[in-house]
């Protein structure tokens, strides 16, 4: 039957099946699901692996699957992104259909095989962990800003060759004064609050966006919530990309145990990249999905958009809003879109008077510490071209995503079709939203 009437299910991943990494289960399962994306196409406009794929098959002594090596598949996995649009929003066969396809949880399981069987380069995964990283270099920010600098040709070209990172890709910012320290200066309530939330920093929040969150909480704190802040671990998404699944199973064990904490005392759980929120409300629940913390910390974790509009609709969010001065291109993070939340960011800016918000729902093409490779950055850009051509259209003077890996992305994009155009930095959508309801405790202008 073509496409199904149920609504899409996932299925909890079999990581520890030793079947699950078998080369003979996996290239039968691999050929499986290409065949059948081979009679389809509609993924055809989204990440590279479907074009790639498609043009192995074309390009093959048939024009059918039954002519191509297993040996050939790998750049159809790598290119994967794990953005999950493919599953959320073209795919007629996700699972309750008895096509049972999940193309991302199967490029997944590709690279847990790649990962069992060493093929993942030393360089990669050290590349991947943010929160050590983002330790080291929040505590030298001005040297570590310096050297990843996409204007300084020599430090930039050493990073290129020794770790793989394209020297005009641009890399995140880190700041001193992390999330975590800009905390310890915010007031409690001075009467009981009605709603208490931990906001979850995430290594991008802490060391790189601290701004999102110090945002995030004028916003609460105006509406009288109590708002703390924890930071207890990565969310494990970088390791997810290489398929080191028991990685992220322990980051999943410790954080839950954390934020647990937390939850038991009363407190909502806030996450502030989607990606984190993505990891902790659906991911970390497939990978144990018999642990009892990770089902506590999934069912009391919200993204920050989704919640900030929850309260809007609750009646919790008291107070006058200012106009926005200009208007905004909103790109909605596919990470966000995965949530299977609805637009959160558009619905959070439509709540400010008069506003002019023109929503852009495509992959920016980024994907994490895939996008900045060396292989891939110009296939970053290609992917995200139509983000930034319509950005570009569209003249807003504010630029913004919920991922800041996408928003700066996209800013470049744009700078490299049009040379006329500045973006002198992206937005996250929470900030600007800050600015209409506390503007006193938010930036006017770009930083």
């Amino acid at each position: 039957m073509e496409g199904g009437t149920k609504a899409p299910v996932r299925h909890p991943i079999p990581w520890q099946d030793p079947a699950f990494t078998d080369a003979k289960e996996l290239d039968g399962e691999l050929r499986r699901v290409f065949d059948i994306c081979h009679g389809c196409r509609r993924c055809f406009n989204l990440c590279d692996s479907f074009p790639r794929l498609f043009d192995l098959i074309d390009g093959s002594k048939s024009g059918e699957l039954d002519s191509v090596s297993s040996d050939d598949f790998t750049p159809v996995i790598d290119a994967c992104t794990l953005c999950d649009l493919c599953f959320m929003t073209k795919c007629p066969y996700v699972p309750p259909h008895e096509f049972d396809l999940d193309f991302p949880h199967l490029m997944l399981r590709a690279r847990a095989a790649q990962n069992a069987n060493g093929e993942v380069p030393w360089v990669a995964k050290q590349i991947r962990k943010t929160d050590r990283n983002g330790r080291l270099a929040s505590s030298v920010a001005w040297l570590a800003n310096w050297v990843t600098r996409t204007g300084n040709w020599f430090t930039r070209q050493v990073l290129q060759a020794f770790a793989g990172i394209h020297r005009q890709a641009r890399l995140p910012k880190y700041h001193a004064q992390t999330l975590m320290r800009r905390a310890k200066d915010w007031a409690k309530p001075t009467t009981a609050p009605a709603r208490k939330v931990v906001l979850f920093a995430t290594c991008s929040g802490n060391h790189n966006n601290p701004e999102v969150g110090v945002a995030t909480h004028a916003i609460l704190a105006k509406a009288g919530v109590e708002v703390a802040v924890a930071n207890p671990g990565c969310c494990g998404m970088p390791q997810l990309e290489l398929g080191d699944i028991a990685a992220v199973a322990q980051s999943a064990e410790k954080v839950s145990a954390e934020l647990g904490k937390w939850i038991a005392d009363g407190y909502d759980v806030v996450a502030l990249t989607p990606s984190c929120a993505l990891m902790l409300k659906f991911e970390w629940p497939l990978i144990l999905h018999d642990h009892a913390g990770v089902k506590i910390l999934a069912a009391a974790t919200s993204d920050a958009a989704e919640y900030i509009v929850d309260l809007v609709k609750s009646g919790d969010l008291p107070g006058d809003m200012a106009l926005l001065d200009g208007s905004v291109a909103l790109h909605l993070a596919c990470h966000a879109r995965a949530q299977n939340m609805g637009p959160k960011a558009a619905d959070l800016l439509e709540l400010i008077p008069d506003s002019d918000v023109t929503v852009i729902e495509r992959c920016s093409g980024h994907g994490g510490a895939w996008g900045m490779e060396v292989k891939n950055f110009p296939v970053a850009l290609k992917i995200g071209k139509p983000v930034a051509r319509k950005a570009v259209e569209i003249k807003a003077k504010f630029v913004a995503s919920e991922c800041p890996l996408a928003g700066d992305h996209i800013a470049q994009g744009m700078e490299e079709l049009d040379p006329s155009t500045s973006v002198p930095r992206a937005w996250h959508p929470i900030e600007l939203f800050a600015m209409s309801y506390c503007p006193e405790s938010s930036p006017r202008e770009p930083q």
